[in-house]
């Protein structure tokens, strides 16, 4: 009798437990509905591209390249017994840079010399029997040609003789260093990669309103981004005459190296076109820009819902940048919430 008792209110347990969570869940789902109804719309913040007058001032990013940039290939061929100089060391214009081995060229060259001077004093013997009619013109001729020869072999060799002693024609730094003592050269063998960064190219691109602004000769202002608490000043050196498929073009900066050359080639820099005159623009809060200004969208409101749109950008002014497609003016644009927001989501204004 105790037994069925103990079981019985075993049942009853298990079936109040049930009937709580039974309670619960339909609780939750209840608590669930309530929620998804309430984030069907998610709260925004607007704003509008409105236009305005700004400065027609613009800046252009772009890397800096050597103002001379050489790799040096041999002229000569040989086995290097000497190297001179080595990578990140700084070289002048005819300093020399390694030495290949001279026997065989001297040998080379007192065989050239020799036979030039026996042509040159045969030469002399038959102008003088020329004089007297006692040889044949095509035997002055042949006198003539074979003094020619040696002098041009002679001038080959005193050529390749200097070759072997390898010369930097450019004064910069060693950027790279190709050959090691031993190396056997032959001509067109990479020596020497050398790089001139005292002065510095800035190549960027201009759209076609702007490249109207600047000349030639032109001084730009140019901010390293490595280097962010100095300004350089640049010169324009040269305006692409043709643009390329986006109609932009290039302009390239001359800049002069501070002292101890502290820019490098390859940095990413900044130019600053200063220029005192004012256009009409439209202009969008940057908050409003989803992603990054190279690739830039925004969430336009129409009918209730947030809908992505992909629009172009020129330049950036503090705190708002300047739309130069795919927006209208008076469109509401999402300015607060984007994070989020989907393609098609449905929006409440604050």
């Amino acid at each position: 009798m105790k037994k069925v008792i103990y079981i019985v209110a075993v049942l009853v347990a298990l079936g109040a437990i049930g009937f709580t969570l039974m309670n619960n869940k339909k609780e939750m789902a209840a608590t669930a509905a309530i929620a998804e109804r309430s984030s069907e719309a998610i709260p925004v913040i607007l704003t509008e591209a409105q236009n305005s007058k700004i400065d027609k001032s613009f800046t252009a990013q772009g890397t800096f390249t050597p103002v001379q940039d050489l790799t040096l290939l041999s002229e000569t061929q040989g086995q290097v017994v000497r190297i001179s100089k080595q990578n990140g060391d700084h070289v002048k214009a005819g300093e020399q840079l390694a030495q290949v081995d001279t026997q065989l060229l001297q040998a080379e060259l007192m065989r050239a010399q020799a036979n030039y001077t026996k042509s040159k004093r045969d030469l002399e013997r038959f102008e003088n029997l020329a004089e007297g009619d006692a040889i044949t013109k095509r035997q002055l001729e042949d006198a003539r040609l074979g003094f020619s020869n040696a002098q041009a072999n002679l001038i080959t060799a005193k050529k390749r003789l200097a070759d072997a002693s390898i010369k930097s024609p450019i004064s910069g730094q060693i950027n790279e260093k190709f050959i090691e003592v031993g190396s056997f050269l032959s001509p067109a063998t990479k020596l020497f990669n050398i790089v001139n960064v005292d002065k510095l190219k800035l190549n960027v691109k201009v759209s076609e309103r702007d490249v109207l602004l600047i000349k030639e000769g032109g001084k730009v202002r140019i901010k390293a981004d490595a280097v962010s608490n100095e300004t350089m000043e640049g010169t324009v050196q040269a305006i692409a005459a043709k643009g390329d498929n986006s109609l932009n073009y290039n302009v390239e900066i001359q800049v002069a190296n501070s002292a101890n050359n502290p820019i490098k080639a390859g940095m990413y820099a900044t130019a600053y076109f200063d220029v005192d005159q004012q256009r009409e623009a439209l202009l969008l809060s940057r908050e409003a820009i989803v992603g990054s200004i190279q690739n830039p969208q925004v969430y336009v409101v129409k009918d209730g819902q947030a809908m992505i749109k992909d629009i172009t950008v020129g330049s950036v002014q503090e705190n708002q940048v300047e739309v130069t497609g795919g927006l209208q003016p008076g469109e509401k644009v999402v300015a607060s919430g984007q994070i989020n927001l989907k393609n098609g989501t449905k929006v409440s204004v604050l």
